[in-house]
């Protein structure tokens, strides 16, 4: 099964830059780098050739030897059945983390042989670039993050109509309770198997529950190998106590982190490498408290105070043992982690948005808090997320009073609807929220 990944369209403005570098592609483990790469490298060119410096240790003594492109090329040739031509040919360096000289040699195709096409990726790239002092050659590749599977790539291939339906849309309108309904369907589904491509591939083709779970815990016990593997024996402890918290951390009314719930005694200064690893390895989203919506966003941002969600929901919920009967039924004593998978999940596609800015929330004392503001058009956008049809509460109107905005987004179960400026949006329509605001006249 292909699922139509959003990054392709990046990959296609790539392809066709006049100043195009090598492209290095960074995002937590499983989430479909490499698959999308040679999906494109094999539909998009004549030849597609990956270079994996995990499997074939054999191609370090290459680049050990010469930083030259085109003996590099010349050797590399020995190794592929297929040609490797430049315009023509998809040259992808897989784990290109365990050669550093092949990291340093993107420069060199930059500065010498641009005309060759090279697109490189490596598990938790980021964490293995600090923890081996390596340097990446910044201003000659274009760095990019890629994210696990969003709804709106899940619903592509779960239900084409509807998605069809929601990219037709010209206005703001209710929408057909049988659309809303299908919309909200199809969404509980991906909240059970969340953005994990193995995990999605197993919704959608009509594999059971129990298939899923042990698709997401063999994720989740990966995750806990790379902690071994990757950080040093002081912090492998720390960063699964911090991983293995975000349940506890985000059931609270309110998310905001605290040490203490790692554990008690914690101090900030003993586990902020251990989070710092996590969020280098793709494997969590920090969401950091602003003291008012200003332009930038990033000006107004605390340091100290921020809230942390997982990469992805499916990999959430299993971590939280929350089963897929309870997502799909709603149980009476599943509230408040209702709520913060709702968050997370429009989390996701907000982060997976290119258009706007790094999400921040904004709260004000014990009396309101905004899930989400983002910068979109040089205008901060306050987001409110409710899990259900419920939609009381004051945030947004303590949000409205203090800073008068032009917008305000809530993400409900409710149908599409403009009232004044309040735009409530199908949390599952999250990805297409810039469209929507630009509908608001």
């Amino acid at each position: 099964m292909v699922i139509k990944r959003e990054i392709e369209f990046f990959f296609e403005e790539w392809k066709k830059s006049s100043n195009r570098k090598p492209l290095l592609l960074q995002g937590a483990r499983q989430i479909g780098k490499t698959w999308a790469m040679e999906h494109f490298g094999r539909t998009h060119y004549r030849h597609c050739v990956k270079f994996d410096f995990d499997r074939s240790p054999e191609l370090h003594s290459i680049f050990a030897e010469t930083k030259e492109p085109d003996r590099i090329l010349k050797e590399l040739a020995a190794y592929c059945k297929e040609p490797l031509l430049p315009e023509k040919t998809l040259i992808i360096f897989d784990e290109i983390q365990e050669c550093e000289n092949a990291l340093n040699s993107l420069k060199y195709f930059y500065e010498e042989a641009p005309q060759y096409h090279i697109m490189a990726a490596g598990s938790l790239l980021g964490v293995a670039v600090k923890r081996r002092n390596m340097t990446v050659p910044v201003g000659k590749v274009r760095l990019a993050r890629m994210y696990p599977i969003t709804f709106a790539e899940f619903l592509h291939s779960a239900d084409e109509s509807t998605y069809n339906y929601i990219n037709s849309l010209e206005e703001i309108r209710h929408m057909p309770a049988v659309v809303l309904n299908k919309l909200l369907l199809e969404y509980k589904r991906y909240q059970i198997c969340g953005g994990m491509p193995e995990a999605v591939v197993a919704m959608l083709s009509g594999k059971g529950t129990g298939d899923i779970e042990d698709i997401l815990q063999d994720i989740l016990d990966l995750y806990e190998l790379d902690f071994a593997k990757y950080a040093s024996p002081v912090e492998i402890p720390r960063i699964r106590a911090i991983w293995h918290s975000l349940p506890a951390q985000l059931s609270k009314e309110n998310r905001k982190f605290i040490y203490k719930v790692v554990r008690e005694g914690a101090r900030s200064k003993d586990y902020e490498d251990a989070l710092l690893w996590l969020n280098d390895a793709g494997m969590i989203y920090k969401v950091h408290s602003i003291s008012k919506p200003g332009i930038p966003l990033s000006g107004y941002a605390e340091t100290n105070a921020f809230k942390v969600y997982a990469c992805d929901g499916g990999l959430l919920r299993r971590l939280a043992k929350v089963g897929a009967d309870v997502i799909m039924n709603g149980n009476a004593g599943y509230t408040e982690f209702k709520g913060a998978m709702a968050e997370n999940i429009v989390l996701q596609s907000l982060m997976a948005n290119r258009q706007i800015e790094q999400p921040y929330y904004w709260t004000s004392g014990n009396t309101a808090e905004i899930e989400f503001v983002v910068q979109y058009n040089n205008e901060p956008l306050p987001i409110e997320v409710k899990a259900a049809g419920n939609t009381s509460g004051r945030s947004l109107y303590v949000y409205n009073e203090k800073f008068s905005p032009k917008h305000l987004i809530r993400f409900s179960a409710n149908n599409l609807q403009l009232k004044d400026k309040l735009l409530n949006i199908p949390s599952p329509m999250a990805a297409w929220m810039t469209k929507l605001i630009d509908m608001v006249k």
